[in-house]
């Protein structure tokens, strides 16, 4: 289908990356301005109901904060890790719409949630935010007594380079013999950092995010190209995807990462682990941020929330059929 028609008059004022960032503090400062001030124009306000604080936790070679946001109600509750988005060099879990996104999901489906500020590009390259975000996975593992969670019923999510990290979260976690993750919930995701899929040409201009932006942005990721085949880089690359957790995938039409999202997907269910795509049909990357005047955001958000009451609901109740 065409691009959504509501849409149409923000792409003129989506702008590329700088051809070149220098300062990247001073970036990182412009750009969380520009998000946390365009967010009361698109996003619909947090839900009231869940509490938030903040825990700083130790990875090699420093601390990173963790932002936990728990429900009402009496636990123990399911747990989200949720990883942001950025590009690998920004976003924050301090972002306004970080804050709402993570209520939204603790007191639209009964689970504590919790994310993690790990460590930007190109200060900290592959696979520093990696590591950080495993690290905060066993935290969350290790403190479900402090959390009011359950330790059997935790699902990881993410964002754009947020769900690339945690599809590279959950593959690590099943090779360390790590936690046991009951779903990986990836929206827009960026599977294989080679870019090769054929979306990077379809939707390579004139939808906000470029195939330009991310072939820049991995410039500031990876220490060396031939790292993009590092499986922790390019999940869809792994040579065995078997023992993974359900996966639930969704991409939007007009994104350069679209066709991520089903490869992945495909080659998930011929390892044997249970996967879902969804296919935002007219939408683009930074679709899911835009609920207050977009129907397809709502609706988009709507099925994340049944994804994940879905899978709550067959751990609890495992003779439950999905839904979907």
């Amino acid at each position: 289908m065409p691009v959504d028609p509501i849409l149409v008059p923000f792409l003129p004022g989506m702008l590329p990356l700088p051809e070149e960032i220098d300062d990247f503090h001073a970036f990182r400062t412009k750009e969380d301005q520009a998000a946390n001030a365009f967010v009361d124009q698109i996003c619909e306000p947090a839900p009231p109901g869940a509490v938030r604080r903040e825990v700083q936790i130790p990875v090699d070679g420093g601390t990173v904060a963790l932002h936990i946001f728990t429900p009402a109600g009496p636990g123990p509750h399911p747990v989200h890790f949720y990883i942001h988005g950025g590009g690998w060099v920004g976003g924050s879990i301090h972002h306004t719409y970080i804050d709402i996104l993570c209520s939204e999901r603790a007191v639209g489906a009964d689970c504590v949630v919790v994310t993690v500020e790990y460590r930007k590009a190109p200060e900290h390259k592959f696979p520093t935010g990696l590591n950080d975000c495993y690290a905060a996975l066993l935290w969350v593992a290790e403190h479900t007594d402090e959390l009011g969670a359950r330790a059997d019923l935790i699902t990881i999510g993410g964002g754009s380079a947020g769900a690339n990290l945690a599809a590279a979260v959950a593959l690590k976690a099943r090779d360390e013999d790590g936690p046991q993750l009951a779903l990986q919930l990836l929206e827009v995701p960026a599977l294989d950092l080679t870019l090769s899929a054929p979306s990077h040409q379809r939707n390579a201009t004139g939808y906000g995010l470029t195939a330009n932006d991310i072939h820049k942005l991995l410039g500031y990721y990876l220490a060396s190209p031939e790292q993009a085949r590092h499986p922790y880089a390019s999940p869809l690359l792994a040579d065995d995807l078997t023992g993974l957790p359900p996966a639930y995938i969704l991409s939007a039409e007009y994104d350069p990462l679209c066709d991520d999202g089903p490869a992945y997907t495909r080659r998930l269910t011929e390892a044997g682990v249970p996967a879902t795509f969804s296919l935002q049909e007219g939408q683009i990357h930074v679709s899911p941020a835009m609920t207050k005047i977009l129907p397809a955001a709502r609706a988009w958000r709507e099925e994340v929330l049944t994804a994940l009451r879905n899978t709550h609901q067959q751990a609890t109740h495992p003779q439950v059929t999905d839904a979907n």
